[in-house]
């Protein structure tokens, strides 16, 4: 995986390089748990993922994300799985969230990145899984962000889920509030 000793520095330095060329700036800082789920929002673009794979290389955490299985065929499987990639089959309804819990109660480490959204187009509300993982791993959430307006990324709080679903996500997504995706209007933030 790219967050070995050696690579680490080389790769954080380098990201931190291409996001500041690029007028990108850093804001907050990830939790120091060792196990979470990071929610990315809004979610509007193919742009998100590079963005935030970079920004996780700049803070120097091992990030495991969520994607469509199709991304893993050929020679995209290696390299995505590589950079921390988990496939998902959209079409079959395996129990993901299950898993996702049993990952976490097994691994000493595991930060995992999932976007609300679900996926990069036009939703009419955001997905609960990232929710019910945490509950039932009992981890925090972390509010990790692209606000592509200001060009700033990073992090906004740790959120730690209550069980009342509602509140829960409606607080959560009040700490979006003012942030624009590239694509604003594809976005469920209020």
């Amino acid at each position: 995986m790219y967050n070995t000793p050696v690579l680490q520095p080389i790769v954080s330095a380098l990201c931190q390089f291409c996001l500041a060329i690029r007028g990108w700036k850093l804001q907050g800082n990830p939790p120091t748990a060792l196990k979470y789920v990071l929610i990315a929002a809004p979610h509007t673009s193919n742009w998100d993922f590079p963005l935030a794979l970079a920004i996780a290389f700049v803070y120097r955490f091992e990030m495991r994300w969520m994607g469509k299985d199709s991304l893993f065929s050929g020679w995209r499987g290696p390299v995505m799985r590589w950079l921390g990639g988990i496939p998902i089959n959209r079409a079959s309804r395996n129990n993901v969230v299950a898993e996702t819990i049993a990952a976490f109660l097994a691994s000493e480490r595991l930060i995992v990145a999932i976007p609300p959204e679900g996926t990069r187009s036009k939703v009419d509300k955001w997905k609960t899984g990232f929710y019910y993982i945490a509950l039932g791993a009992n981890v925090p959430i972390a509010l990790a962000f692209l606000d592509y307006q200001r060009k700033v990324g990073g992090f906004l709080s740790t959120f730690f889920p209550t069980g009342n679903v509602e509140k829960d996500i409606a607080d959560i997504r009040a700490c979006y509030a003012g942030i624009s995706g590239k694509f604003a209007e594809q976005s469920v933030i209020d």
